[in-house]
């Protein structure tokens, strides 16, 4: 029996029951088309978050107020200590031999506007190397002046939109803009650069630090970015940032977190997570495989002549072994075909909603649905198969 003849017989015993052969495909589309899914957004959210943290680069530090051993919360959350300020920013800058520069930032919201047009917005006051560190470039105009971090100008850059929204038509640079009751004057503008953990950039205004700090009558920086000098080590340069804080604060109020690992937290969420979804999608597969499991045996039964026939004029036992399971990886194929396309469509539909989320299906997830849409067909119809070659040529063929 080649190939050929295997794969024709096999379909049509398929085809003569469509209903039965549907449904039982439709459990195993589902099935396979969930876990094709479910592991594709999960892989999709790891490069989207991936993404996201090379935006900042894995040479970067945050210092932030409070310690998490101590308050057992987000740090910064429900009070520090100490004030993180911006002698402490240029402290690390000054001492810490592994870090190039520092660059303070706090933030705020507030009412920016400029004649009937208002708008909400969140301030960042930082300083002039924040352009470096996030590279930003501006379309128009010049970022925040150089200086010593504790003397401000009333002086802002505008993020794109913001710009487009308050100055419509217009350039927004030399004229001024009202932030709270404060006059500033615009002296740039950003280009467009999206989203970015969840900050779209395009809507940013920023602002000389010690003029936020004045602004939002606040002592405490939020946070504090560090830059490393290159080739660094980012551990030592954490023991050495808390040693020098400790010695400052008399305490160790704050926390020094890395890029890498928020990313290799987030990742070790994400693998949890996609783990979870996949065990609670191969649920379904296991009904289906059970309903494959089910088919064949009618078939078998049905097909009990046709199975003494076949061994009465000598096909081996293999054969007939062969001849089911072939019946029941070609109806699991169908079903995983179905299925991977269904969530491949889905895939494409998150994608053409959410542009900036990269939704693709992997093509390992593609190879890994298909090969499980066969282990499941194969799997659940070696039962069948194996009761099928155990028939006795006689007494099949007296079975009408």
């Amino acid at each position: 029996m080649t190939f050929v003849d295997l794969m024709r017989l096999a379909f049509t015993a398929l085809i003569r029951h469509p209903l039965r052969a549907g449904l039982t495909l439709l459990g195993i589309s589902v099935g396979i088309g969930s876990v094709a899914l479910l592991t594709s957004l999960g892989e999709s959210a790891r490069v989207y978050i991936e993404s996201q943290f090379e935006f900042i680069g894995s040479d970067i530090l945050v210092i932030l107020p409070g310690r998490t051993e101590t308050t057992g919360a987000i740090p910064g959350i429900g009070g520090a200590p100490n004030d993180l300020t911006l002698d402490d920013a240029q402290s690390i800058q000054r001492s810490v031999g592994r870090v190039q520069l520092t660059v303070p930032i706090a933030l705020g919201t507030e009412t920016v506007s400029h004649g009937e047009r208002a708008r909400q917005c969140v301030i960042m006051s930082t300083v002039t190397d924040m352009q470096d560190l996030l590279e930003l470039d501006l379309v128009s105009g010049s970022f925040l002046p150089e200086g010593d971090f504790t003397r401000g100008a009333p002086v802002v850059v505008l993020g794109s939109k913001i710009a487009r929204e308050l100055f419509p038509g217009t350039n927004p640079v030399g004229q001024n803009a009202r932030i709270g009751d404060w006059r500033m004057r615009v002296i740039g503008v950003t280009e467009v650069r999206g989203t970015h953990l969840g900050v779209d950039m395009d809507e940013l205004v920023l602002i000389p630090v010690a003029t936020g700090m004045r602004m939002f009558n606040r002592t405490s920086l939020t946070r504090v970015m560090a830059r490393l000098t290159p080739g660094a080590d980012p551990a030592a340069a954490e023991v050495d940032i808390l040693a020098l804080m400790e010695d400052r604060h008399d305490e160790l109020d704050v926390t020094v977190v890395t890029p890498g690992a928020i990313l290799g937290t987030v990742s070790g969420i994400l693998d949890a997570l996609s783990a979870a979804l996949a065990g609670i999608a191969a649920i379904s597969l296991i009904v289906a495989g059970i309903g494959i499991m089910n088919v064949m045996l009618v078939s078998v039964s049905e097909r009990t002549p046709e199975v003494g026939l076949l061994l009465a004029i000598g096909a081996v036992r293999r054969q007939i072994m062969v001849l089911f399971l072939a019946e029941a990886a070609l109806l699991s194929l169908a079903g995983g075909l179905l299925g991977l396309g269904g969530g491949m469509a889905i895939i494409q539909i998150v994608g053409s909603l959410y542009p900036e989320f990269p939704a693709a299906t992997p093509t390992w997830v593609s190879g890994a649905s298909l090969s499980l849409a066969l282990i499941v067909g194969i799997g659940f119809g070696i039962v069948p198969a194996r009761g099928a070659t155990r028939l006795d040529p006689v007494v099949a063929l007296s079975r009408k």
